[in-house]
């Protein structure tokens, strides 16, 4: 659980399953030598690995890269099943920003292999989210500026307007096929630049409109865990 500050209080961030777009940003597809899909395509990151703003990213052993993806997430606010894209905002509470974090070794075993990614996606601290949540009725989504510094060094920058498939688009197909319930997450992809983690290092990411959170990265087993 994540508390978020959201209006005037705060949001206990509770999410039964983290829903993250693969390949939705066409540059980013095509830095990953993938194709741009031409349907969504997702994976799910376990509740688990979710942390807030003031908690570090924990780089495991397992591990010997570990890539950073900065992402609008999407705040599911009512139970949403079989959705038409239409009616879709009705579910949205609201936004916040998500690092997909990625043990990018272990995702290329395990493609090469045809295994799931899961591996790779899961550990804990490999979702963090904050700084708060931007209220649905507050902020247009479509053409908002996102990006990622890691000390201080740009590495990610593009614009929400650059997704292949929009959020109506997406609520309306991922509730054809689950169940979206309250404090669920959906993570919209990221753009290109994608880059390695190393312990010491801060990060910065932000999106335009909900503002700017700060994570440290530490390597497992270092002193200031």
């Amino acid at each position: 659980m994540v508390r978020l500050p959201l209006r005037d209080g705060f949001y206990e961030l509770r999410p039964s399953k983290i829903i993250a777009l693969a390949k939705n940003y066409a540059e980013h597809a095509r830095e990953m030598e993938s194709d741009v899909p031409e349907r969504p395509v997702f994976f799910l990151k376990p509740p688990s690995a979710l942390i807030g703003p003031g908690d570090p990213i924990i780089l495991p052993r397992m591990s010997k890269r570990i890539d950073h993806e900065v992402e609008l997430a999407v705040i599911i606010g009512t139970r949403a099943k079989r959705v038409p894209a239409e009616k879709a905002m009705d579910y949205v509470l609201g936004y916040t920003i998500l690092l997909d974090i990625t043990a990018r070794d272990l995702q290329a075993e395990a493609r090469e292999r045809g295994l799931p990614w899961s591996l790779s996606k899961g550990f804990d601290t490999f979702a963090p989210v904050g700084p708060r949540i931007a209220d649905r009725r507050e902020l247009n989504i479509a053409d908002l500026e996102i990006g990622l510094k890691v000390n201080g060094q740009p590495r990610q920058l593009g614009r929400t307007s650059e997704m292949i498939f929009k959020v109506p688009e997406l609520i309306e197909y991922v509730s054809s096929i689950m169940t979206l319930e309250p404090s669920d997450i959906i993570a919209t992809g990221t753009p290109a630049g994608v880059g390695p983690l190393r312990h010491g290092d801060k990060v910065e990411a932000w999106i335009e409109g909900i503002g700017k959170v700060e994570f440290e990265v530490l390597a497992e087993g270092s002193i200031l865990c």
